[in-house]
């Protein structure tokens, strides 16, 4: 299975980062929070991730040509012009890096990699966002609401403080009613917190590159009833605001980092 990561928008509310570089590569304890993002689904074994670049793009494709040299252990020979890699520290990926224009939507974007994803389930979830969300447990469940209610995509629900869309989900059950994206006040609702797991076919319903996924698809779907709730109660937190990017920070500093998964 494939992860697909949202990394193309510009992040107004944290511009003092992004004014320098895209949003998913402002660091968290050192490292990009795209790359945290990734070592959340490399630990479940996932490590087939396409990447769709939008914004300064330029700059993850940069990180991740460099990566494997930040790592190696490598001799150059200047006078003769080779180099040789003696070892390597790199991680296990295999990273494909999509094109997909400053002006796209997150729904465009998505469609715009549709040759990468191919025809089988796949992960999708932003570049900005970090949890400890079982990725095993939210797949075995897209895969039981798929075979039992038709579902054809997943997203993890969370309750944090207002300010997202919101979710209408009747107690036990799992499979969505309506859809509303950023409401005013959520009066405590689910709302989306990424982390989902698509069939192909939901690419049906990406009009074009001017999409925005959490718009027409998905409030579709819902009126389908083909979207499914995953409720997380664990962590969750965005990396909005530069005072989102400073939590996140401190929690890595202390190592009580929640969605540090990983050994």
């Amino acid at each position: 299975m494939k992860a697909v990561i949202l990394a193309g928008g510009f992040g107004t509310r944290i511009s003092e980062e992004t004014g320098i570089r895209p949003k998913p590569m402002v660091e968290i304890g050192g490292k990009p929070v795209l790359w945290h993002v990734m070592k959340i689904y490399a630990s479940y074994g996932i490590t087939e991730f396409i990447v769709l670049c939008g914004y300064k793009g330029h700059m993850i494709k940069e990180y991740f040509q460099n990566e494997w040299l930040r790592t190696a252990d490598v001799t150059f020979d200047l006078k003769n012009h080779t180099k040789d890699v003696h070892s390597n520290g790199a991680e296990n990926w295999k990273v494909t890096l999509v094109e997909t224009g400053e002006k796209a939507m997150t729904g465009g974007r998505v469609k715009m990699a549709e040759k990468y994803i191919g025809n089988e389930p796949f992960c999708l979830t932003y570049g900005d966002g970090l949890s400890d969300v079982n990725i095993k447990d939210l797949v075995a469940f897209h895969d039981k609401n798929k075979k039992e209610k038709g579902a054809l995509a997943t997203v993890t629900v969370v309750q944090p403080p207002g300010r997202f869309g919101l979710f209408q989900l009747n107690d036990g059950d799992d499979i969505v009613e309506s859809f509303k994206e950023k409401p005013k006040g959520d009066g405590g609702g689910w709302i989306n917190g990424g982390f989902f797991v698509c069939e192909p076919e939901v690419l049906n319903y990406i009009k074009d590159e001017f999409t925005t996924w959490e718009q027409e698809p998905m409030i579709n779907l819902a009126h389908e009833g083909k979207l499914a709730a995953f409720r997380h109660e664990g962590f969750w937190h965005p990396m909005d605001t530069l005072h989102d990017r400073n939590v996140l920070e401190e929690k890595w500093k202390s190592g009580t980092a929640p969605w540090k998964v990983w050994k």
